[in-house]
């Protein structure tokens, strides 16, 4: 996942830091660009977030009094990334942040630049300079399409009344999805079990868990908790209340704030005369259209539809012999998937995902990842040490350019699960860079892992996410807007998709060695056999995403429709069909915030991804040529260039769904 894409506004700034309210850097090594901020309470936030917007109101009265000449495209993009070094850091901190105060404090900011943000989407000064401004070349052509529709998507262009609408309903709704995530984060739900109740689940997991007054268990459903009790626990009631648990995270609650949001959305779109929100977001993207949209999923589901009902009956199978029952008495439940999927792969390939974790400790994976691209893309990581950050297990890099020692970026790494923490796995572009000014990216990774070690799923996940880090690190645009993953969202998704196959190379993963050599080395039967097994289960997990995209697309089209009527409608209509009392929609941060009416990018990224990859076929996995050219032609241009002809230039042609569709029929 990559939250820092998701716009609160319609222009759609990046991220960025704080400059002048950095803490010590490292004595020996120095991070490119300013450090991150540190806060000792949340009034030194606010006061930040005072002198921040204070900052940027008179930035923004110089900007709207120069003239528009040949550098007014520079003295924009100037701006616009010193608004990222203004405010950006203080808003992610609400995700990170042990304090919260802090994190209350980060959010309380990340309204204001809201409403700074939307009503800069508005000005009308900007908007009539920027249709005077004179491009050079096609990156500047690029750059000025996508600042006069991000105008005009703001409002700039609509009638007094209608403008000033449009920036209530975008204030609204941002603050809105601040709620929603709120909501989920700080549910702080626990679901208390016995050890008894925990048979099958390794002790690992829960050994540390607080009791209650009658001495059970209290465990969170972080992923590093959830996951292996789903996967692994005996008792399907154990399971049943974890997944509810987790399935009804954000409560009834966030189903009002979502229906709220649904309704203005439509609001929103219908002053721009769009059908709906999906249309009014959709033809911005390369699927250009939700039709076309649409039609992308209908071949999805027609791929993989019956290969799930095939896979559901064998896991039927599977329950009935493992509880000794009839097999017409016996249902496969939503909680049962990940118990007896797990349980098929260990009788049919002999993987055990909790075998990995003695191969994999967390701190080694990462370095693991690191020497991939570093192998890959002609670039090195160095740990910098002595930086104060927002948690004490924080970590900061510097990525360097292995030719020329030059830094590049910086990347600061947050690993281990903690109270209030996001509790999912993502990426944050904390700065977007440029060479017009040698401005260095910088980017934060966020994973909540097993201090014990990795799975192969979550060591596939680190370098999933790793790879957004990548994109913006090593991004080389002329204007810090283009920059890194600010490209379309039906795309970004595609560079770190791309890589995740790399962990099921028996060579790649011989890398291990370099960076761990005390490490005991994964077996090549262990990678063979789970390389096999993971086709095992691709049916029913692409079809719930295929659930995940239509439900957004649903959602966001035509009338507002009640939220949790139409997901248990459609769910209702899948093999599965709908668990009464359950809640999904409630956690469903996704298509609240950022990917609202673009889940579908998932899957369309993934058909790019997958062709991508086919340029690293026939043993170049790790050819650093192929590796460069991957990081001189899709990393380095942002959004400077569309996805399309980026691709096209990667591959030397159209890029096509071949490899996506035979991968299904695996």
């Amino acid at each position: 996942m990559h939250p820092s894409h998701s716009a609160r506004h319609a222009l759609a700034l990046a991220a960025a830091l704080l400059a002048g309210a950095a803490t010590a850097g490292a004595a020996d090594v120095q991070a490119p660009g300013p450090a991150f901020p540190s806060f000792a309470a949340a009034a030194d936030l606010k006061a930040a977030c005072d002198r921040g917007l204070d900052t940027a109101t008179a930035a923004l009265k110089q900007l709207e009094a120069r003239p528009v000449d040949a550098r007014w495209l520079a003295a924009y993009d100037r701006f616009n990334a010193q608004l990222e070094d203004l405010g950006y850091p203080l808003q992610f901190l609400s995700a990170v942040h042990p304090d919260k105060s802090v994190r209350d404090a980060s959010e309380a900011c990340e309204q204001r630049w809201t409403e700074f943000q939307s009503s800069l989407g508005q000005n009308e000064q900007l908007f009539k300079a920027a249709k005077k401004a004179k491009p050079r070349d096609a990156i500047d052509r690029e750059l000025l399409k996508t600042t006069l529709e991000g105008f005009e998507d703001a409002g700039v262009a609509l009638p007094p009344q209608q403008r000033e609408r449009a920036k209530a309903l975008n204030d609204r709704i941002a603050a809105l999805g601040i709620e929603f995530d709120r909501n989920v984060r700080d549910a702080g739900v626990q679901v208390p079990l016995t050890e008894a109740e925990l048979k099958g689940v390794p002790e690992s997991v829960w050994k540390n868990a607080k009791r209650d007054a009658e001495g059970r268990l209290l465990l969170g459903v972080d992923y590093p908790t959830y996951g292996p009790v789903l996967q692994l626990a005996d008792s399907g009631a154990t399971r049943e209340r974890m997944w509810r648990a987790k399935t009804n995270e954000g409560g009834e609650a966030n189903l009002k704030v979502l229906a709220e949001i649904t309704k203005l959305r439509k609001e929103y779109a219908s002053l721009f005369g769009a059908a709906s929100w999906a249309d009014f977001v959709v033809r911005r993207r390369m699927a250009e259209s939700v039709t076309k949209a649409q039609a992308f999923l209908a071949d999805v589901k027609a791929a993989v539809e019956e290969r799930e009902r095939r896979e559901i009956d064998e896991l039927r199978k599977a329950k009935a012999e493992h509880l000794g029952q009839p097999l017409d008495s016996v249902k496969v439940e939503r909680w049962d998937i990940p118990f007896y999927t797990e349980r098929q792969r260990k009788a049919r390939f002999q993987v055990d995902q909790e075998a990995f974790r003695q191969y994999f400790p967390p701190q080694e994976s990462l370095l693991f990842c690191f020497r991939l691209i570093e192998t890959l893309m002609g670039v090195r990581y160095e740990r910098v040490p002595g930086v104060t950050l927002w948690h004490p297990e924080a970590q900061t890099w510097r990525v360097v350019d292995a030719k020329t020692n030059k830094p590049l970026a910086t990347l600061w790494i947050d690993l281990y699960p903690r109270e209030g923490k996001y509790n999912h796995a993502a990426v944050w572009s904390v700065r977007n860079g440029s060479t017009a000014t040698q401005r260095t990216p910088q980017a934060a990774l966020v994973v909540n892992f097993d201090r014990q070690g990795l799975t192969l799923d979550e060591l596939e996940t680190l370098l999933h996410e790793l790879g957004h880090s990548v994109h913006n690190n090593l991004s080389a645009t002329r204007w810090a807007q283009q920059a890194g993953t600010s490209t379309k969202r039906d795309f970004v998704e595609a560079p770190s998709q791309m890589l995740e196959d790399w962990v099921y190379d028996k060579q790649v993963l011989k890398l291990f060695g370099q960076v761990c050599p005390s490490c005991k080395p994964v077996p090549d039967r262990m990678i063979e056999q789970a390389k096999a097994a993971r086709e095992y289960g691709k049916g029913v997990q692409q079809s719930r995403q295929h659930l995940y995209a239509s439900y957004d697309l649903a959602l966001y089209s035509g009338e507002p429709r009640d939220p949790m009527a139409l997901w248990a409608q459609m769910e209702g209509a899948t093999p599965l069909g709908h668990v009464r009392g359950t809640m999904f929609p409630a956690g469903f941060s996704h298509i609240a915030t950022n990917y609202s009416a673009g889940y579908y990018g998932y899957l369309w990224s993934l058909v790019v991804a997958m062709d991508m990859r086919t340029a690293f076929d026939g043993g170049k996995r790790l050819d650093p040529t192929v590796g460069r050219r991957y990081r001189d032609i899709v990393l380095a241009n942002g959004s400077q260039r569309p996805p399309a002809a980026i691709v096209k230039d990667f591959l030397g042609r159209e890029f096509n769904s071949k490899a996506f569709f035979e991968d299904l029929k695996k």
